[in-house]
Protein backbone atom coordinates (compact mmCIF):
# COMPACT_ATOMS: atom_id res chain seq x y z
CA UNK A 1 0.00 0.00 0.00
CA UNK A 2 1.34 3.38 -0.80
CA UNK A 3 0.45 6.65 0.73
CA UNK A 4 1.34 10.10 -0.43
CA UNK A 5 0.98 12.96 1.70
CA UNK A 6 1.57 16.68 0.63
CA UNK A 7 2.17 19.45 2.75
CA UNK A 8 4.00 23.04 2.45
CA UNK A 9 0.62 25.15 1.21
CA UNK A 10 -0.59 27.70 2.54
CA UNK A 11 -1.77 31.44 1.03
CA UNK A 12 0.87 34.00 -0.26
CA UNK A 13 1.00 37.27 -1.80
CA UNK A 14 1.72 37.68 -5.99
CA UNK A 15 4.98 37.02 -6.60
CA UNK A 16 5.89 35.00 -3.50
CA UNK A 17 7.46 31.44 -3.37
CA UNK A 18 5.80 28.31 -1.40
CA UNK A 19 8.03 24.95 -1.60
CA UNK A 20 5.61 21.66 -1.31
CA UNK A 21 6.86 18.18 -0.26
CA UNK A 22 5.38 14.86 -1.05
CA UNK A 23 6.57 12.15 1.75
CA UNK A 24 5.96 8.55 0.26
CA UNK A 25 4.88 5.98 2.52
CA UNK A 26 4.43 2.05 2.85
CA UNK A 27 7.28 0.91 0.33
CA UNK A 28 10.08 1.48 -1.11
CA UNK A 29 10.33 4.72 -3.48
CA UNK A 30 12.84 3.17 -5.82
CA UNK A 31 11.60 3.20 -9.26
CA UNK A 32 8.95 5.34 -9.02
CA UNK A 33 8.71 8.59 -11.62
CA UNK A 34 6.25 11.44 -9.47
CA UNK A 35 4.14 14.26 -10.68
CA UNK A 36 2.61 17.25 -9.44
CA UNK A 37 -0.70 18.48 -10.64
CA UNK A 38 -3.00 20.91 -9.82
CA UNK A 39 -7.13 21.65 -9.69
CA UNK A 40 -8.26 24.73 -9.51
CA UNK A 41 -12.47 25.21 -8.38
CA UNK A 42 -14.34 24.40 -11.50
CA UNK A 43 -11.28 23.34 -13.29
CA UNK A 44 -10.30 19.84 -14.53
CA UNK A 45 -6.96 18.55 -12.68
CA UNK A 46 -3.81 19.90 -14.75
CA UNK A 47 0.25 18.47 -15.33
CA UNK A 48 2.08 20.47 -13.58
CA UNK A 49 5.62 18.68 -13.32
CA UNK A 50 7.22 15.55 -13.38
CA UNK A 51 10.76 14.07 -11.82
CA UNK A 52 12.09 10.45 -13.09
CA UNK A 53 13.05 8.25 -10.06
CA UNK A 54 16.84 9.30 -11.05
CA UNK A 55 15.84 13.28 -10.59
CA UNK A 56 18.00 13.54 -14.25
CA UNK A 57 14.66 14.04 -16.43
CA UNK A 58 12.13 16.55 -15.07
CA UNK A 59 9.15 18.00 -17.38
CA UNK A 60 6.78 21.09 -16.49
CA UNK A 61 3.71 22.66 -18.00
CA UNK A 62 4.71 25.53 -20.62
CA UNK A 63 2.57 27.66 -17.70
CA UNK A 64 5.26 26.87 -15.06
CA UNK A 65 8.28 26.81 -16.72
CA UNK A 66 10.95 28.69 -15.67
CA UNK A 67 9.39 29.61 -12.25
CA UNK A 68 8.60 25.95 -10.66
CA UNK A 69 11.21 23.39 -10.01
CA UNK A 70 10.36 19.84 -8.98
CA UNK A 71 13.19 18.09 -7.07
CA UNK A 72 13.62 14.45 -4.83
CA UNK A 73 15.57 13.35 -2.44
CA UNK A 74 14.74 9.55 -2.51
CA UNK A 75 17.18 9.24 1.09
CA UNK A 76 14.10 10.62 2.70
CA UNK A 77 11.38 9.18 0.04
CA UNK A 78 10.36 12.96 -0.18
CA UNK A 79 9.62 15.32 -3.74
CA UNK A 80 9.34 18.59 -3.39
CA UNK A 81 7.88 21.70 -6.25
CA UNK A 82 9.35 24.71 -5.31
CA UNK A 83 7.09 27.69 -6.50
CA UNK A 84 8.70 30.99 -7.31
CA UNK A 85 7.09 34.37 -8.51
CA UNK A 86 3.79 32.76 -7.84
CA UNK A 87 0.40 34.25 -9.54
CA UNK A 88 -3.40 34.39 -8.27
CA UNK A 89 -3.80 31.56 -11.61
CA UNK A 90 -1.70 29.12 -9.68
CA UNK A 91 -4.15 28.93 -6.80
CA UNK A 92 -5.53 25.42 -6.84
CA UNK A 93 -5.58 22.16 -4.82
CA UNK A 94 -1.83 20.81 -5.29
CA UNK A 95 -1.85 16.87 -5.74
CA UNK A 96 1.86 14.64 -5.71
CA UNK A 97 1.17 11.80 -7.57
CA UNK A 98 3.42 7.84 -8.05
CA UNK A 99 3.86 6.65 -11.91
CA UNK A 100 5.38 2.96 -10.97
CA UNK A 101 6.59 2.61 -14.87
CA UNK A 102 9.52 5.85 -14.15
CA UNK A 103 8.79 6.13 -17.87
CA UNK A 104 11.02 8.89 -19.41
CA UNK A 105 9.10 11.14 -21.18
CA UNK A 106 6.60 14.19 -20.13
CA UNK A 107 3.59 11.74 -19.22
CA UNK A 108 0.92 14.21 -18.53
CA UNK A 109 -2.17 12.07 -18.19
CA UNK A 110 -3.74 11.23 -14.70
CA UNK A 111 -4.29 7.76 -15.73
CA UNK A 112 -0.71 7.38 -15.81
CA UNK A 113 -0.07 7.41 -12.61
CA UNK A 114 -0.89 5.16 -10.11
CA UNK A 115 -0.87 6.45 -6.68
CA UNK A 116 -2.15 9.95 -5.77
CA UNK A 117 -2.20 12.23 -2.16
CA UNK A 118 -5.22 13.93 -0.73
CA UNK A 119 -3.90 17.23 -2.16
CA UNK A 120 -2.47 20.67 -0.16
CA UNK A 121 -4.21 24.04 -0.97
CA UNK A 122 -2.19 27.09 -2.30
CA UNK A 123 -3.92 30.22 -2.80
CA UNK A 124 -1.79 32.85 -4.36
CA UNK A 125 -3.70 36.57 -3.75
CA UNK A 126 -3.53 39.77 -5.70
Amino acid sequence: QVQLVESGGGLVQTGGSLRLSCLELGRTFIGHAMGWFRQAPGKEREFVARITWSGLSTYYADSVKGRFTISRDNDKNTVYLQMNSLKPEDTAVYYCAADLSDTNSRVTAIYEYDYWGQGTQVTVSS
